[in-house]
């Protein structure tokens, strides 16, 4: 008879083969940058995103990113009167994310919940960004990716969010709803400060991913890279910028 643990794997393995889509070895890319990924030209998914084509398929995430979390952020009913009778439909946010410096943010409508869910999981991968990680806290010092490495703040309908450095050892001190979206994205530690309505949940869900957008998308200066120990993407993917001309006397 198997026991709690038991049952608990194999449920989330059902979960994952129902709702999670693999990549099928039949699969015949579309677009140029499908072609390029699976003929072995593009081999890293940072490369996919800084190569300025557009990423249509998802299955080019799945070949990059095989390690990839989906969690399921909200389930809305929506429905609506026409003259046949009651129709019903579901919303679905979901984000995904490799927790190591990857995450994607999307939603999607159905009739069905099993349907919505995979297509949400879908335009999240296609969705998906690179952010930066780092110790930008004063308090801590330690020079690893543990957490944000600079104040940014992301707004969504009536919610703002702004993400601050933590110390090490604080954790995620944020609602339910950021803490999944953080955790997935690979954010140890981090302080959170919010204003609106916080319990529209998917507008602060929203306002969470703009924040760590703006994490990725701002300029930053090679000397507070290696300063705050900025990592960009996966652990070991250290972040480019123009390079520092060298100071006279010293070696180029």
């Amino acid at each position: 008879m198997a026991g709690p643990r038991g049952r608990r794997e194999n449920s989330a393995s059902r979960r994952k083969a129902e709702y999670g889509p693999s990549v099928s070895s039949i699969w015949t890319p579309k677009t140029k940058l499908g072609a390029m990924v699976k003929n072995g030209q593009i081999t890293n998914i940072s490369d996919v995103l800084k190569s300025g084509l557009p990423l249509r398929e998802p299955e080019v995430i799945d070949l990059l990113l095989p390690n990839l979390v989906d969690e399921v952020i909200d389930v809305n009913m929506v429905q609506r009167m026409t003259d046949s009778g009651r129709r019903v439909k579901f919303v679905i946010t979901v984000a995904v994310g490799n927790s190591d410096g990857y995450i994607g943010f999307g939603q999607a409508k159905g009739k069905e919940v099993g349907s919505s869910i995979r297509k949400a999981i879908e335009n999240a991968k296609l969705n998906i960004i690179e952010i930066r990680r780092g110790c930008g806290s004063w308090e801590c010092g330690c020079g690893t990716p543990h957490t944000v490495p600079f104040s940014v703040t992301g707004k969504s309908g009536s919610v703002e969010v702004t993400l601050k450095p933590a110390p090490r050892g604080i954790s995620l001190a944020t609602g339910s709803v950021a803490k999944k979206i953080l955790a997935i994205a690979g954010i140890k530690d981090c302080w959170t400060f919010t204003k609106g309505k916080t319990k529209t949940t998917v507008n602060y869900a929203k306002a969470v991913f703009n924040a760590l957008e703006k994490n990725a998308e701002m300029r930053i200066m090679q000397e507070a890279v290696k300063k705050v120990g900025i990592i960009s993407g996966s652990i070991g993917v250290v972040e480019k910028t123009q390079p520092i001309p060298p100071v006279e006397g010293e070696a180029a």
